[in-house]
């Protein structure tokens, strides 16, 4: 039985400044969509504090039941859709580099932490992640990368081999890595058959500037939706029928366990 969901990626401004400010557009973006049908919103890495805010995340992380999460949590049940974000998840003295996503219902229904942290200031201040895992929306199987996570094709087979249908990737792509928008991310849908939605910010936050370049990418690696430099937002329809025959077609998964050197 084939299912499908109304898929949305926003690409936010870089230059929002706090979690007021991020609501706001959020609340402002939805309002100019209440004549499409969308089932689901994916958010930029980082998203409810920022990603270039330096010592900042610290005193910006919160819970997954934080005050964040509760608007956000609101704001999905008021519209009727699924919401995904990335953000700053303290759990005492630990913090990760997370994206938690809510049913339309408000309802935690998805859960990430981020595995790999690239050089620079991440690993200064996040713990890495230890494991991925796959939820439902609409009877689609969707699994959460952040960032880095994509870059590595041993996760997306990872969850794609879990049954992800949809793998959704908040990001924080800064402008000089514009080949990962524009050829890993397709690539990694092609060789997996399964589509790919990547959320990125734009413009400049404190001195880094980004490569927008949001996209969707579906099951035969082509794209079904791209951003350029602009905020905004894009959409497509994911069909799970389109990864099966993509599967079907190019049957990696399968094939692959003839290699020696595969367990």
């Amino acid at each position: 039985m084939s299912a499908s969901l109304n898929l949305a990626v926003a690409q936010s401004p870089g230059e929002l400044t706090g979690a007021a400010a991020r609501l706001a557009w959020l609340r402002d973006l939805l309002a100019g969509q209440e004549e499409r049908p969308l089932d689901l919103l994916v958010l930029p890495e980082l998203f409810q504090c920022g990603y270039n805010i330096g010592e900042g995340l610290s005193d910006a992380a919160q819970s997954p039941d934080g005050p964040f999460a509760k608007v956000v949590a609101d704001i999905a049940h008021r519209h009727g859709l699924a919401i995904l974000y990335g953000y700053a998840e303290r759990q005492g003295e630990h913090l990760f580099n997370s994206a938690i996503c809510f049913d339309a219902a408000g309802q935690v229904v998805g859960h990430h932490r981020k595995l790999l942290l690239p050089p620079g200031f991440e690993g200064d201040h996040f713990e890495p992640g230890a494991e991925c895992t796959v939820f439902e929306l609409n009877g689609v199987q969707i699994a959460i990368l952040v960032c880095y996570d994509v870059e590595f094709p041993e996760n997306l087979r990872h969850v794609a081999m879990q049954g992800a249908h949809l793998v959704v990737v908040p990001t924080a792509l800064g402008a000089q890595w514009g080949v990962v928008s524009q050829r890993v991310v397709p690539t990694r849908a092609f060789e997996n058959g399964v589509y790919v939605a990547y959320a990125n910010h734009c413009g400049r936050e404190n001195g880094l500037d980004y490569f927008g370049g949001s996209c969707i990418a579906a099951p035969d690696g082509s794209d079904l939706a791209r951003a350029g430099e602009d905020p905004g937002l894009i959409c497509a329809l994911i069909e799970t029928e389109t990864v099966g025959r993509a599967q079907s077609r190019l049957p990696y998964h399968k094939d692959r366990q003839n290699l020696p050197w595969v367990g």
